[in-house]
């Protein structure tokens, strides 16, 4: 008796957070990098996605990742979610009162960081599937632009980021379509370019 319940297999029925957290993480990155591009300002719409749901929805997908024993999809949802909520608490703070702002090479920094994460996650990402790969490589590019752009305070690269980041936050959106429409109908409904194991 002990031994069958010993070798019981406990099934994980819960459903994949994946597309929420890359939807959570491309609407939002697309709609501040229009902003980046110069089509419009900084504005409560940016920070309330950036609190709501590029942060907070993106650190749920995150900790259901970890319920399915999915350290990488964890790491990475969770992380970002806290990066949207510490830029929204950048730019808000000092808003506020509580602190000064942060120096373009204080942000400079802080991006490059992010960056370098990003390009670590991006070489996880080559045992995983194509789109994937295409959503960190366009990342990694996007956070050192931008850290560019605050570290020499020239606006044409911060603009040149918001383009790039269109190309990345939107292949997030479809990395996410591709994996819930997949899930749906059952078979490869839009390709990801799968990895051979």
């Amino acid at each position: 008796m002990m031994k069958e319940i010993n070798e019981l297999v406990v099934r994980d029925s819960s459903a994949n957070p994946g597309p929420l957290g890359l939807f959570g993480f491309g609407m939002t990155t697309v709609l501040l990098n229009l902003h980046n591009a110069g089509f419009f300002e900084l504005n409560s719409m940016i920070l309330a996605m950036g609190i709501f749901y590029g942060g907070t929805a993106q650190v749920i997908a995150g900790i259901l990742e970890s319920k399915k024993n999915n350290t990488f999809g964890m790491t990475a949802f969770i992380s970002y979610g806290f990066f949207w909520l510490s830029l929204v608490g950048l730019i808000v703070m000092p808003k506020l009162g509580w602190t000064i702002a942060a120096s373009e090479t204080a942000m400079a920094s802080y991006l490059a960081m992010w960056g370098v994460f990003t390009g670590l996650l991006f070489i996880g990402t080559l045992k995983i599937n194509r789109a994937l790969q295409f959503v960190f490589a366009t990342l990694t590019i996007l956070f050192f632009l931008l850290a560019a752009g605050d570290a020499t305070g020239n606006k044409s690269i911060t603009h040149l980021a918001g383009y790039e980041g269109l190309i990345c936050g939107f292949s997030a959106i479809y990395t996410g379509s591709a994996t819930l429409l997949n899930e749906v109908y059952g078979r490869n409904f839009w390709p990801v370019g799968s990895i051979t194991k």
